[in-house]
């Protein structure tokens, strides 16, 4: 391809648009040293163990494989049971415990309500299992459930779930809806 060389138009029209330049001296930048920013403390991980209230309710019945669980707070309408089991409320979250230890399954429930209480849900699922494999015929995950939503203080009621939503292995569980 040939070079093709402007003519002294274009070139006077380039330097009327460019204006005046001059050369650079240096080609390097100094930076300007900026204050950095105040450094702020990392807020501190919630003791979500703080939600559960130690009581004396702690010798609840064992419950069996098929047996339904169900439980409501003092001075809450039996209405709001019923309402509850038919699933009224519509679920804002749910999780899946079951295959899990006992240990593991406490911390995951406890942050998960949580989380909840925070981005303020009003009924959510929890899937437990209903305990095929556990020794003499008393889940060992779904006591535990029904021990730690009866302890715990956001909790205002919950039941065994519809057979489509798992049945007696899982439960909807009611969460206070404002700050107390």
């Amino acid at each position: 391809m040939a070079k093709k060389i402007p003519s002294s138009e274009d070139s006077d029209l380039f330097r009327a648009a460019i204006g005046k330049v001059r050369s650079v001296k240096s080609d390097k930048i100094l930076l300007k040293q900026q204050d950095k920013p105040k450094p702020f403390p990392k807020p501190t991980a919630p003791n979500v163990h703080d939600h559960l209230a130690i009581t004396a309710e702690t010798d609840i019945g064992k419950v069996g494989i098929e047996d339904p669980l169900s439980f409501t707070t003092d001075g809450l309408q039996k209405n709001v049971l019923k309402k509850l089991r038919q699933g009224y409320f519509g679920i804002d979250a749910e999780i899946d415990l079951h295959g899990l230890n006992s240990h593991e399954a406490k911390r995951q429930l406890l942050n998960f309500l949580y989380e909840c209480v925070q981005d303020r849900c009003r009924c959510v699922h929890i899937v437990h299992g209903k305990g095929y494999r556990s020794a003499d015929q008393y889940p060992i995950l779904k006591n535990n459930i029904n021990l730690w939503l009866r302890q715990h203080k956001d909790v205002q009621a919950f039941c065994s779930a519809p057979p489509k939503d798992g049945g007696n292995g899982a439960v909807f569980v009611l969460l206070y809806s404002t700050e107390r």
